[in-house]
């Protein structure tokens, strides 16, 4: 088996144009925690701290605005660290960026947690993952096939491990 380390090659990944905003001066541009991270760790851009009490909910600027190329998508998604330390997470996880976007990038932060958090300037607060995507077309009929699952949905496929009865 082998051993994956820094020392082996990573994918060159896709090109993304990034404009730092004004108020991002002096934050440094996201980077990846590891050769193989599969998101970046976006800053909070703020001047001011930002105190999130428990069940609030605040808009965090990045300071970032990003042109992604066609067929792309930007997800924000929460840092399982803040989640699980603290209870701060992405309201609207995960957040979609498109690729025709040109405006700063902000998270939407909220404090599920039992305590108030403070955001700081330049707090890693959310990732950004860049995936592909594809476009669909409709194919309208009137009727689907069939599948073994067929329309069972919402916990129909088992509960605790167990599969359910056909």
């Amino acid at each position: 088996m082998a051993i994956i380390d820094a020392s082996t090659e990573a994918s060159t990944g896709v090109r993304v144009a990034v404009q730092r905003l004004p108020h991002a001066d002096g934050i440094d541009l996201p980077t990846y925690a590891t050769p193989f991270s599969a998101g970046l760790d976006l800053p909070a851009a703020i001047d001011e701290d930002v105190v999130l009490k428990p069940g609030a909910r605040a808009l965090v600027p990045t300071g970032l605005a990003i042109e992604l190329p066609i067929g792309f998508e930007a997800q924000i998604r929460p840092r399982s660290g803040l989640a699980n330390r603290h209870g701060v997470t992405v309201l609207n996880a995960p957040g979609t960026i498109d690729a025709d976007y040109r405006g700063e990038i902000c998270v939407i932060l909220i404090n599920l947690g039992e305590e108030d958090f403070t955001i700081g300037r330049a707090m890693r607060i959310a990732q950004m993952v860049v995936a592909p995507v594809n476009q669909l077309t409709w194919t309208e009929t009137g009727s689907l096939g069939e599948s073994k699952r067929g329309v069972g949905g919402f916990g129909s496929t088992g509960t605790h491990g167990v599969a359910a009865k056909s």
